[in-house]
């Protein structure tokens, strides 16, 4: 690795922890994964994250050339907690900033939401370029959407643009956010997947297993094809809404690419007066850590 400045950037994810070093181009030249072990708590991800970002830059002679650091997290990242972040325990009792700051005292540091980063990583970089509006949809542990109007994101009044995991299922569902339940996510997102999966098959399942087992399995073909069709209908709302020109997919479910954007393209053109261009992300399982890169130079 040369002399050029550098810019770290950390995307906490419900099941990984990405750190990679970029250079200003936005070019990701060294990255490391950690898993997050979620039910261990919040406070040991964090640590261990910091840890590892710490022997990154010492293994690659970097620490006397970083110049920014991007942290991305799922939830609306406060000052002093972090909003609408539920699946590790503890985490929206983080204050994510203060603590990447007692590591790495003094260098420039800008925190963000995941979803909303990466698709400013896309935007700036990849699937999403030169479109206008633009949807990055990312399905994962948890679903969000981020929406960008002319190359700015869409923040909200609080922030919390896009949180379409929130999204009612019916109009007899009255179990919402009041209730502690995230509707949507909870139906397609990869957590409920998995836990339902398991409990189908009688044996832990990850979705992107499931994914792959519904290719031979009628259960989880079952299973996978309710998902997709509740997923497709939310996605052709959002479009009807805001009328995109290009959505682009990522995540850890976009390994199933094969499977899902088909069925999400069959409901854009049957339901949407204006069916946008339907992608998958450029940068797949980086998108995020990408989005860390970008607005740590952003600011």
């Amino acid at each position: 690795m040369t002399g050029e400045e550098l810019i770290l950037g950390i995307d906490f994810g419900g099941t990984k922890v990405a750190i990679g070093l970029a250079d200003r181009a936005g070019s990701l030249l060294v990255t490391r994964r950690l898993d997050t072990d979620a039910q261990a708590g919040a406070g040991q991800v964090v640590s261990r994250a910091l840890a590892a970002a710490r022997k990154l830059l010492a293994d690659e002679g970097a620490a006397d050339r970083l110049v920014a650091i991007g942290v991305v997290s799922p939830g609306i990242v406060l000052e002093d907690r972090i909003l609408l972040a539920p699946n590790v325990p503890g985490w929206e009792e983080l204050r994510l900033r203060d603590l990447v700051a007692a590591e790495f005292e003094g260098v420039p540091i800008e925190v963000g939401t995941d979803a909303k980063a990466a698709a400013l990583a896309e935007w700036r970089w990849g699937a999403l370029a030169d479109t206008d509006p633009a949807v990055f949809l990312s399905l994962g542990t948890g679903i969000a959407a981020a929406v960008l109007v002319g190359g700015r994101l869409l923040a909200g009044a609080n922030g919390a643009a896009g949180e379409i995991g929130y999204n009612l299922l019916s109009p007899q569902d009255t179990d919402g956010f009041a209730g502690g339940a995230a509707p949507l996510e909870e139906a397609v997102g990869g957590r409920g997947l998995g836990g339902r999966a398991s409990a189908l098959l009688g044996r832990p399942v990850t979705a992107g297993e499931l994914f792959g087992l519904a290719r031979e399995n009628a259960q989880a073909k079952e299973l996978v094809g309710a998902a997709l069709d509740e997923l497709s209908m939310h996605v052709a709302n959002l479009a009807i809404a805001l009328d995109p020109q290009r959505i682009a997919v990522g995540g850890g479910l976009v390994r199933s690419a094969d499977i899902l954007l088909p069925a999400l393209r069959e409901r854009l053109a049957q339901a949407v007066p204006f069916p946008p261009e339907l992608v998958s992300a450029k940068f797949d399982q980086d998108a995020s850590l990408l989005g860390a890169i970008a607005i740590a130079l952003d600011a």
